[in-house]
C-alpha cells in the first residue's frame, strides 16, 4: 500500500492546530492519510488521555492570574481575575498558559458566568430553575409526557449561558467550542493537569 504524501505545510498547520511536536504531527497525518480533522482528533484524545493520567498523580497547585480590564469613557468599568491551576511552576509560568489565562479573563469579562463547573451550581437555584420551567410549560399547555424533556433542555440552556466551562469561548477566531474545550486543549499541549480554579468579576453599578 502507497503510504500518503505528507507536506511540511500541512504538518506545520497541525502542530498550531494540535500544539504538538513535528514527528507527532507527521506521525497522525500518516494514520489518517492526511486528513487534518482527524489527525487533530487523534492527537486531542491522546493528550488528554495522559493529562487524564497524570491528574491522578500530581496535584494543580501551580498556576497564573489572568486579568482583564475594560475602559469606558477613560475609566475601568469591568475587571476579572481568573485563577488558572496547573501542576508545574514551569508551566505556570510559559507565554502560552498565560496568554489563555487571560484570554478566559477576558471570556468572563464578556460571559458573565456564575459559576465555574455545573456542579458548583446551588441546588437551590437549579430547583428554582426546574421548577419555573415546569410551570411555564404547563401553562403553554405542553403534553405531560414531554414536559420533562422540555425542563431538561431549559436546564442545559441554563448550564450554557450561566457556567464557565459549559459556555462556548467568545473569541471564537482562536477557538471554536466551549472553554473546558479550550482550557482541555491548552492541557493536552502542556501535558499537565490544568483548571480554572477561581475567578472574580467586578463591574461598575452591578
Amino acid at each position: 500500500m502507497q503510504m500518503p504524501e505528507i507536506s511540511a505545510k500541512d504538518v506545520q498547520r497541525l502542530r498550531q492546530i494540535a500544539g504538538v511536536g513535528m514527528m507527532d504531527a507527521k506521525k497522525a497525518l500518516v494514520e489518517t492519510e492526511g486528513d487534518m480533522d482527524k489527525a487533530a482528533e487523534i492527537l486531542r484524545v491522546r493528550g488528554l488521555a495522559k493529562v487524564a493520567k497524570r491528574a491522578g498523580e500530581r496535584e494543580a497547585n501551580q498556576g497564573s492570574i489572568g486579568t482583564y480590564i475594560h475602559h469606558q469613557a477613560e475609566r475601568p468599568v469591568i475587571g476579572v481575575l481568573v485563577d488558572l491551576a496547573s501542576e508545574t511552576d514551569f508551566v505556570a509560568k510559559h507565554p502560552d498558559f498565560n496568554a489563555v489565562a487571560n484570554d478566559i479573563a477576558l471570556h468572563i469579562a464578556w460571559g458573565r458566568p456564575g459559576w465555574i463547573r455545573r456542579d458548583d451550581v446551588d441546588p437551590a437555584v437549579l430547583a428554582e430553575e426546574r421548577d419555573f420551567a415546569t410551570r411555564q410549560a404547563r401553562e403553554e399547555g405542553k403534553p405531560e409526557n414531554i414536559i420533562g424533556k422540555i425542563v431538561d433542555g431549559k436546564i442545559k440552556a441554563f448550564y450554557e449561558t450561566n457556567v464557565l466551562y459549559e459556555q462556548k469561548f467568545a473569541n471564537t477566531e482562536k477557538f471554536e467550542g466551549t472553554v473546558e474545550a479550550y482550557v482541555n486543549q491548552l492541557a493536552a499541549k502542556m501535558g499537565e493537569n490544568i483548571s480554572v480554579r477561581r475567578m472574580a468579576r467586578l463591574e461598575i453599578g452591578d
